[in-house]
């Protein structure tokens, strides 16, 4: 499974009971545990005051699960501004004993062996984020980012099933932002054309690194219809856009704040691609 990994970048309680010996309580086995990593969009980040970071589709997918699952826990150890090299080796966010989230990830599947029952994970987006500013997409920055980021998942993914060889892991593809430069015009959609491209190949190398891990693969750039301009449908106070460019602007915070993010409604859209996939 590692090799393949590699090559792709890549309630039963038992009561004790005997007859004339005194009752004493026994551990409750029943209780299981969802891991959840990540950047941001795990961490459930929205660009509001106050921040409800249970609304993020982490927060969402738990609550779903607990439908079902009443007795499981969340450890959501996603963080915001995460990379697949910074979830390697730490740097942004505080772990205990200076651990990187993806230590602390291990720790945790080790202290809880056989009791976690889900782990997701969102990550890469950030990756690419930083070779689109200033309304252009830098090529030679998208092929670099794209290269660390098939091994550092690989990475990821081979170390995580070292520890979990047999939990259910559920990875994800991204939404694309970019879109939302559609509406400011013919050099917006250009970029929104060209953002189409390189969300395809980040979307497939996810997938391929994620299947080769045996983990699913939630289907969030389906569910946004990343890749449909062709049909036309009304977007309040613009008039007729892209599919695609529509669903950015009602569910994420781009086209309102130029902010990448989800909104409550977009969390709510990947919490049921990833529930699609549990």
């Amino acid at each position: 499974m590692l090799r393949r990994i590699t090559s792709v970048a890549a309630v039963a309680a038992l009561t004790l009971g005997l007859v004339g010996a005194p009752a004493s309580a026994s551990p409750d086995t029943s209780t299981t545990y969802y891991l959840a990593l990540g950047d941001s969009l795990a961490a459930g980040y929205q660009p509001v005051t106050p921040l409800d970071r249970t609304e993020g589709y982490v927060g969402q997918l738990h609550s779903r699960l607990l439908a079902t699952q009443p007795k499981l826990r969340l450890e959501n150890l996603g963080c915001d501004g995460e990379t697949t090299g910074s979830l390697l080796t730490g740097g942004i966010c505080d772990y205990p004993g200076r651990d990187s989230q993806l230590e602390a990830a291990e720790r945790f599947l080790h202290a809880h062996k056989d009791k976690v029952s889900l782990v997701t994970i969102d990550i890469g987006g950030n990756d690419l984020n930083r070779c689109a500013r200033g309304g252009t997409i830098d090529p030679a920055c998208v092929q670099s980012a794209l290269a660390a980021l098939a091994v550092n998942l690989g990475q990821i993914l081979a170390r995580l099933r070292a520890v979990a060889p047999r939990t259910p892991i559920v990875g994800m593809t991204y939404y694309n932002p970019y879109l939302a430069a559609w509406l400011t015009g013919p050099a917006g959609r250009a970029l929104a054309q060209q953002s189409i491209q390189v969300s395809a190949v980040l979307n497939n190398i996810l997938t391929a690194l994620y299947r080769a891990a045996d983990a699913r693969v939630a289907d969030v750039a389906g569910a946004f219809a990343s890749t449909d301009l062709t049909t036309q449908v009304p977007l309040p106070g613009v008039g007729s856009v892209p599919l695609a460019v529509a669903r950015i602007c009602a569910w994420t915070w781009m086209c309102a704040k130029s902010d990448i993010h989800a909104n409550t409604i977009g969390y709510a859209v990947l919490a049921e691609a990833y529930l699609a996939e549990v």
